[in-house]
């Protein structure tokens, strides 16, 4: 006779199970479930009484209530309403209950209110999104202590060299201060996910350094885009120069600018990689200094990447 497959039963948070709650995998639905990382993670943000404290993904909201209970409001971003549903519950009838805002929808998509501190289980699948968006975001917030897949969480904090330095890291470290706090096993969350995970701490450079962050993301895009070949090569690759020479055309346009009869892009690019002592560097060794030196060295010339 052949084998009946017997259908997994996905696991479930006991407290939801009761009432059929499925967690939904299209939203990275992992809930932490261990109070010690849970007190951990709210101890390092160090909240103050007074502060409005921004989470997203609050689950069934275990770190939540632990928040509420030490600051004056949380504002709690959640798409799956059945979640919204568990939390409105959990402090309902209760003195938290006033201190609590949900923000129901994708907070990708979503107008962030001012906030002074996140503290966030994130959704893996938004780490790089999200982490974007809130070093982005205005006015600034003081500190993040957020959960991220431990090879993201890796990433944020590489230095030039290390096997895991990429754009990511450079991005983020020209706009924050990333430090690792804490390692947390799979088998803390339920269900548990596939990767292990990590805290981290990021501190905002307050202000801000005084970069136009769409060129800087530009030349980065370019610049990692090969991070082993020299930028001399990733420079002189034909879409590159193309889309290099639209954008020069563009900006001479936009400032009335007349482009000069001789003009040649390639050999413009050149000259800013040489001025700037940059022809044989690759983008995996290159410090902060570096690649502000070689924007720099670009713009001067009329080259731009946004």
């Amino acid at each position: 006779m052949p084998k009946i497959r017997v259908e997994k039963k996905s696991r479930v948070h006991e407290k939801i199970a009761k009432q059929g709650i499925m967690f939904n995998k299209d939203f990275g639905q992992h809930i932490l479930k261990n109070p010690l990382i849970i007190q951990s993670m709210v101890e390092k943000a160090a909240l103050r009484p007074t502060d409005v404290v921004l989470e997203i993904g609050p689950g069934t909201g275990n770190m939540t209530v632990k928040m509420l209970e030490k600051c004056k409001k949380v504002i709690a971003c959640e798409v799956d309403t059945r979640m919204v549903a568990e939390l409105q519950k959990r402090v309902q009838a209760t003195p938290l209950q006033s201190k609590l805002q949900i923000v129901v929808g994708d907070v990708l998509k979503a107008d962030l209110p001012f906030f002074d501190l996140c503290v966030a289980n994130v959704p893996y699948q938004i780490s790089s999104p999200l982490m974007f968006k809130l070093l982005l975001h205005r006015p600034q917030f003081r500190c993040a202590v957020l959960m991220f897949q431990r090879e993201f969480a890796e990433r944020l904090v590489a230095k030039p060299g290390d096997k895991s330095y990429c754009r990511l890291s450079v991005n983020t470290q020209l706009l924050a201060r990333v430090d690792m706090l804490l390692k947390v096993g799979k088998n803390n969350f339920r269900p548990p996910p596939k990767v292990e995970s990590n805290v981290v701490r990021v501190e905002p450079k307050i202000p801000p350094p005084p970069i136009n962050y769409q060129e800087w993301d530009g030349l980065t895009r370019i610049a990692f885009g090969r991070k082993n070949k020299t930028l001399s090569a990733s420079f002189k690759h034909t879409t590159v120069l193309e889309m290099l020479e639209k954008n020069y055309k563009l900006h001479c346009s936009l400032n009335n600018k007349a482009i000069p009869e001789d003009f040649d892009i390639k050999a413009l690019v050149i000259e800013s990689l040489e001025s700037a002592k940059m022809t044989e560097k690759r983008a995996r060794t290159m410090d902060m200094d570096d690649f502000i030196k070689l924007l720099h060295s670009f713009n001067s010339s009329g080259i731009h990447f946004a």
